[in-house]
């Protein structure tokens, strides 16, 4: 399959179709009126309040699902809504453990992760799509002669924890045998690729590359979607015993998250000046990067017609079908398990 572009990383600003998807967001919106059809409407008698714990999969930085319940938090939608929610951040992967021993009511996993621990026997569901594209992509520097994909044959590869499925996946779109591709495992400092340690770097799509731009290292980012690559980004999930116990109180979170997402894509500097809020050691210009790219990529055809979150079986078939293809899921796992729409198709019910 032919590349269709490559990702600037010195861009810093969504290109254009974003802003068209984001317009038409904003116009069905404003369409809806007062009605209480965005994410944080509902009765207009204040709820009884509920309370929830939600765990961010990281620390505290401009992640989009972090955001959007940092906003919510800040700008007193949870409130609004009648949900007391406590923001916390995992260390080392914990709130998985915490979500499943029900500790934790909502968390955030790669959307790849959650059909793994489905297919290991997990009762986790995605309640949201925050990402509609992978957060994988693989930088270059900008000056370092690889154009294509096909030129990373005798070039070194470096990844952080396991060879990404996306590798896999871009090389056969582009007829690139993977093992003509040195793949060595390297830490989580990104200056392996601008001191020449490594000539691909599998990275974050909105954290290294602004990372190396920042000490004056360009690069060229490709991205497995400009290859109709079935990987898909951030979600929001529960555990199905959590939702059974309280889906009120998760629909509440969900509702105020959603709305927090759709308030600092209008809205990039005070949702900027919030996160900061949360992560006051962190560079602002890049959670600016992270938190722009992510907007970025929250954004797809569906998302514009419905609002953000949104998800379809088919992209969770098409994504656990390339899973199992490139040997990352072994296990049987129904792709309709792994994913609910109930809370999105209320929350947006009259949007649509």
């Amino acid at each position: 399959m032919v590349m269709n572009r490559l990702t600037g990383a010195a861009r810093v600003v969504p290109h254009a179709r974003f802003w068209l998807l984001l317009a038409s967001l904003a116009a069905l919106v404003l369409a809806c009126g007062q009605g209480g059809s965005r994410p944080a409407g509902g009765d207009a008698a204040a709820p009884a309040p509920r309370k929830l714990t939600f765990m961010a999969g990281f620390k505290p930085q401009a992640n989009l699902p972090f955001v959007g319940a940092y906003v919510a938090q800040e700008k007193g939608f949870f409130k609004e809504l009648g949900v007391d929610v406590d923001i916390r951040h995992a260390q080392s992967g914990e709130h998985l453990q915490l979500l499943l021993a029900g500790e934790v009511q909502v968390a955030t996993a790669n959307a790849a992760n959650v059909v793994q621990r489905v297919a290991d026997g997990l009762p986790l569901v995605a309640i949201a799509l925050v990402g509609q594209k992978s957060e994988q992509g693989f930088a270059v520097g900008a000056n370092s002669g690889i154009g294509s994909v096909r030129d990373w044959a005798g070039k070194r590869l470096g990844y952080k924890g396991t060879v990404p499925v996306e590798f896999l996946a871009i090389a056969k779109a582009n007829g690139l045998d993977p093992a003509k591709v040195d793949q060595v495992k390297v830490g989580f400092d990104p200056r392996v690729l601008s001191e020449k340690q490594v000539d691909i770097l599998a990275v974050f799509v909105s954290n290294e590359p602004g990372q190396l731009q920042r000490i004056g290292y360009p690069v060229k980012v490709f991205d497995p979607s400009d290859y109709d690559i079935p990987a898909l980004g951030l979600t929001y999930i529960a555990s199905r015993d959590g939702i059974a116990k309280d889906r009120e109180a998760i629909e509440r979170f969900l509702r105020g998250a959603l709305r927090g997402i759709e308030y600092a894509s209008t809205h990039v500097e005070e949702a900027l000046d919030i996160v900061m809020k949360y992560a006051p050691q962190e560079d602002r210009d890049q959670q600016r990067y992270m938190l722009t790219t992510e907007l970025a990529r929250a954004m797809s055809d569906s998302v514009a017609s419905h609002g953000y979150g949104w998800q379809t079986l088919d992209q969770w078939r098409a994504l656990t079908d390339a899973l199992v293809e490139f040997g990352a899921v072994t296990k049987p796992v129904d792709p309709a398990q792994t994913f609910t729409t109930e809370f999105l198709e209320r929350i947006y019910a009259k949007r649509n």
